[in-house]
């Protein structure tokens, strides 16, 4: 089986869970902009693993889109989101 892409930012594969892919699909959003989202985007950490990479799109009207993810030997794409917002943690 091969990984859905190679991260040259994390440098690691990206897998993509088949939950990412139907949100993915729901809110239109193309495996090139995941890819730009996950090489280019913001990233906040929860914490060593857990991790959103997120992004504003000019193409877009719903952002920002936001990717979360798991980084261990892979980076792992859980769900894809779309008006995603960053919060301040208290």
């Amino acid at each position: 089986m091969l990984a859905d892409f190679f991260s040259k930012r994390f440098g690691k594969n990206v897998w993509i869970t088949n939950h990412a892919r139907e949100s993915m699909q729901r809110r239109k959003i193309d495996a090139a902009t995941l890819e730009r989202v996950i090489e280019e985007g913001e990233i906040k950490r929860r914490d060593e693993v857990n991790l959103w990479v997120f992004t504003h799109i000019q193409e877009r009207a719903d952002n920002l889109i936001c990717a979360a993810v798991v980084e261990e030997t892979a980076v792992v794409v859980k769900t894809v989101m779309v008006n995603w917002e960053l919060e301040d943690e208290a």
